[in-house]
């Protein structure tokens, strides 16, 4: 669904009532899971803007999942409202069970920031 809220920004659609009735749009999953990634890369980017080489050199787990918690608020804020479902899924039909998936997700997002940044840092090493 993401790939089509995307696909109709263009149009000049950023808020729809219930983005699974919107009419699907042409490469909606490609646009979908690209922007999944690139929005990914960008936080990875972010973590070490805010942390620098000091964190990339030397991973810790606490900035890395304080990033990927922070991350939330962009589907809670942005993309859920703008789908349909309401500030913070409030919309959907058991919001709380929305929000805990969406924190969990992100918190492994976190954690995989620091996996990565371990795996890097010891690669690096050798």
């Amino acid at each position: 669904m993401v790939g089509r809220w995307i696909a109709y920004i263009p149009k000049g659609k950023l808020i729809h009532d219930h983005i699974a009735t919107s009419e699907a749009l042409p490469r909606e999953h490609l646009i979908g899971w690209l922007a999944h990634y690139l929005i990914g890369i960008s936080y990875a980017a972010i973590l070490t803007v805010i942390f620098g080489d000091e964190w990339a050199q030397s991973p810790a787990v606490g900035p890395a999942l304080a990033v990927g918690i922070t991350t939330v608020l962009a589907p809670f804020l942005i993309m859920q409202p703008g789908m349909g479902a309401g500030i913070a899924a409030s919309r959907t039909a058991k919001p709380n069970a929305t929000r805990i998936h969406s924190i969990i997700n992100h918190l492994i997002f976190g954690l995989g920031l620091y996996l990565s940044g371990w795996a890097l840092n010891s690669s690096y090493a050798m």
